[in-house]
């Protein structure tokens, strides 16, 4: 399919900023895309957009990058509330929001997709049935 010539607007990129083709809202990789998917992914995304942000505190010490002990998965927590995962060589495998409430975080992906974790320790992140450790 040849690429159009036009630059991409921002609201054509991913919140990860990479460069995407343009989505055709009617199909989900190529079938097409009951109602039912449809909304419960629109309902996702408002969730998200409505979730409350916590006091920068309570973040603060938790922000940076979180790494599992052979490397091969790495989250990013910055500080505007956002997260980036990578996964082996794919550096934006995945990205979205994050909230650390104590010592618990709860991460809601971009597409909609949600899961949890805990900082057992200042350097520890117990998440999704794997350890991550602090990178300094």
């Amino acid at each position: 399919m040849p690429s159009s010539s036009r630059p991409m607007s921002m609201s054509a990129r991913s919140s990860c900023a990479r460069p995407r083709a343009p989505i055709d809202r009617g199909t989900a990789g190529g079938r097409a895309m009951t109602p039912q998917k449809l909304l419960e992914r629109m309902a996702a995304a408002v969730a998200v957009a409505a979730l409350p942000r916590p006091e920068p505190e309570e973040e603060e010490s938790f922000i940076g990058l979180w790494v599992t002990a052979d490397g091969r998965i790495r989250h990013e927590l910055l500080p505007d509330g956002r997260y980036v995962e990578a996964r082996d060589r794919q550096e934006r495998a995945y990205c979205g929001r994050y909230v650390i409430t104590g010592r618990h975080i709860d991460y809601w992906d971009d597409t909609g997709f949600t899961a949890d974790g805990d900082f057992v320790s200042e350097d520890v992140l117990h998440h999704a049935g794997m350890v991550l450790y602090r990178r300094w």
